[in-house]
């Protein structure tokens, strides 16, 4: 269900700082008009730590609305708090959703058993296709791929979500589980050597500005096109590391305001660009002819 070329879909917000939910709702047509598989919404990119619990859930009510059965919606309602993340995911289910992306608790650093306790009763309280999240960079903490291996055996536990960066733990994950949890790339410049080993797709922070080109390399990787799939890898390399010249989603939305899709807009203790980064940014886009 929750395979090829999906997007970690930013969330707008307007001169006020509030939601922009027709902003919103064009950018989901921009990605569904692209071949965008899933849409993800309320991940991090989506802002989802700055969110209050009302907003976080119109976001998620939004993007099932306006996909309107087009596509899958994975909806983020992943929280350091394992109740939080029980509340948001019911009422995910409760609109809707077709599976839940939680990531993994952060700032708590519990133990490998903390996080198996953790996933396991998400997975026993919400009846919904589960895909965990896994992001030691933000989160504090690494899940192993022992855990991730246990927590496979759990019924709608489908999938992870890896940025962990470890090439070798991901490995590691398909050798021990791959044929009970799907793979799914969580960095764009890992997607197509995942993909080599077995992951099914990418949950993408570019595809929110190129979605046809995530799209495309997704697609010649699924169909054994190595050779077109290890080209637009290589080509694309530069624009997935622009996007985190600085705190992700700072980048991907300054991209899309200088593509003139919404009003930059990020809320603290994320702020606009650094002037010299910005120019750095506005050069790379120019090299894809984006502006």
């Amino acid at each position: 269900m929750f395979r090829g070329s999906m997007v970690a879909i930013v969330t707008p917000f307007d001169k006020q700082g509030k939601f922009d939910e027709e902003t919103y709702r064009q950018l989901i047509e921009f990605q569904i008009a692209n071949g965008t598989d899933v849409i993800v919404p309320c991940g991090t990119t989506g802002e989802s730590a700055t969110l209050d619990f009302d907003e976080h859930e119109r976001v998620i009510q939004v993007c099932i609305e306006q996909v309107n059965k087009r596509v899958p919606v994975l909806a983020g309602t992943g929280a350091n708090n394992t109740e939080e993340a029980i509340e948001l995911s019911l009422e995910a289910k409760a609109m809707g959703a077709d599976g839940l992306l939680l990531v993994c608790p952060y700032y708590n650093k519990p133990s490998q058993e903390g996080i198996y306790q953790h996933y396991k009763k998400l997975a026993e309280t919400v009846a919904l296709p589960q895909v965990l999240y896994n992001v030691p960079g933000r989160t504090g903490v690494n899940m192993t791929a022992d855990t991730t291996a246990r927590l496979a055996e759990i019924p709608n536990i489908v999938a992870i979500k890896e940025a962990s960066g470890d090439m070798t733990q991901i490995g590691q994950i398909l050798a021990k589980a791959g044929d009970k949890i799907e793979m799914i790339s969580g960095d764009d410049f890992l997607t197509y050597p995942m993909m080599a080993i077995g992951a099914t797709g990418v949950i993408s922070v570019s595809a929110n500005a190129i979605p046809a080109q995530v799209k495309k390399m997704v697609t010649a990787t699924q169909q054994g096109d190595h050779a077109t799939a290890r080209k637009l890898h290589l080509d694309l390399l530069d624009f997935h590391n622009a996007m985190f010249i600085e705190s992700n989603p700072v980048p991907v939305k300054t991209t899309l305001a200088l593509m003139g899709k919404l009003q930059l807009n990020v809320r603290l203790p994320l702020v606009e660009m650094q002037p010299a980064n910005l120019e750095k940014l506005k050069g790379i886009l120019q090299r894809y002819q984006l502006i």
